[in-house]
């Protein structure tokens, strides 16, 4: 009788042994299952599918794809085909899989002190505004970006080149812009810039800034060497205006809901990836502004070597009448300028 007790104990302890087995297993398969989710990220940007700095996010989507075994995957939408910026980064903030090629001043309109980053002479080429985003007040605006907007920002080291008046008539110093129609992003600090150099801004994508010149509703347009050449911007203006009033940095970001439904590993990859690609890409788009320059000119377009430090006095009254004098000085004491 005890014999057989100690077989049924035996028989009872291995059922269980089994079940737990069974739902370890079982457990087991969920974890993979999970991990093996997909997840996709639409990247948006105004610029054309022939700029390269959208080669650059065509590149950082095969990372991604590639170091993530196919778990994260990125989709690059160019030419304002998901919408325009303003639109892409309200959905970024709601919670949607997008993501954005912004830049300071429209990052300025959440922390209004990040826009002192698209005020005029600021920096005077790429090492300048790395500095600034890779100093401590630079990490406070991403911050309060995430915690008080809900905006994630993957990386803001992709540069774009030295910005430049783009007009029908050469333009020499500031006095030459007054009375011109010139193209512009929308937001204050540029507008103002703008305004502060001699022109009348007018705020437009830049997907129309091409027609908007040759029906004569605009006078010109302020690019980078990027954006011009692959828009064809040399078949409806003369010259190129060298300037060089912004220098464009730009970051990608996407909202802080979706980020947060990544796994951390894919957190990590995705950040790292970002910053790591972007490097490069600013690196080859900072080596290629005198190609582009002698393609322009191939094109037709004249140079004009205007006068920039009258640009750079002019473009002071900027940062007084946005109240951004002292921060100003402050990025410059963190640049060590």
């Amino acid at each position: 009788m005890k014999k057989l007790s100690l077989v049924l104990l035996f028989l009872i302890a291995s059922i269980i042994a089994v079940g737990c087995s069974s739902k370890e297993s079982s457990g087991s398969k969920d974890t993979e299952k999970k991990d093996d989710k997909v997840y996709t990220l639409k990247m948006s940007t105004q610029q054309a599918e022939t700029s390269p700095i959208v080669k650059g996010f065509f590149e950082l989507a095969d990372r991604l794809e590639e170091k993530s075994e196919g778990r994260l995957k990125m989709e690059v939408y160019p030419s304002a085909q998901l919408g325009t910026d303003d639109d892409v980064i309200e959905q970024a903030e709601q919670g949607v899989n997008v993501a954005v090629l912004t830049d300071g001043s429209r990052m300025g309109l959440y922390v209004k002190d990040m826009g002192v980053i698209g005020a005029p002479y600021l920096a005077d080429n790429y090492e300048d505004v790395l500095k600034i985003t890779q100093g401590d007040t630079f990490k406070t605006w991403e911050k309060a970006l995430a915690e008080e907007h809900g905006i994630r920002v993957l990386s803001f080291n992709w540069y774009d080149g030295p910005r430049h008046f783009l007009t029908n008539e050469p333009i020499e110093k500031p006095e030459d812009l007054k009375g011109l129609r010139i193209r512009t992003p929308g937001s204050p600090v540029w507008q103002e810039s703008i305004k502060a150099m001699g022109a009348t801004p007018i705020a437009m994508p830049w997907g129309e800034a091409y027609s908007a010149v040759q029906q004569g509703a605009i006078d010109g347009a302020e690019a980078q060497h990027t954006s011009t050449y692959p828009s064809r911007m040399y078949e409806v203006v003369k010259y190129v205006n060298k300037t060089g009033h912004f220098q464009l940095i730009n970051g990608i970001i996407v909202g802080e809901k979706w980020f947060s439904t990544l796994p951390k590993d894919l957190q990590t990859l995705l950040l790292e990836e970002a910053k790591a690609v972007a490097e490069i890409n600013a690196k080859e788009i900072a080596s290629m502004q005198a190609e582009l320059e002698k393609k322009l000119v191939e094109e037709g377009m004249t140079i004009v070597e205007p006068d920039v430090a009258a640009f750079k006095k002019a473009a002071e009254k900027a940062y007084d009448v946005l109240g951004l004098t002292k921060l100003k000085d402050q990025i410059h004491k963190e640049m060590g300028k």
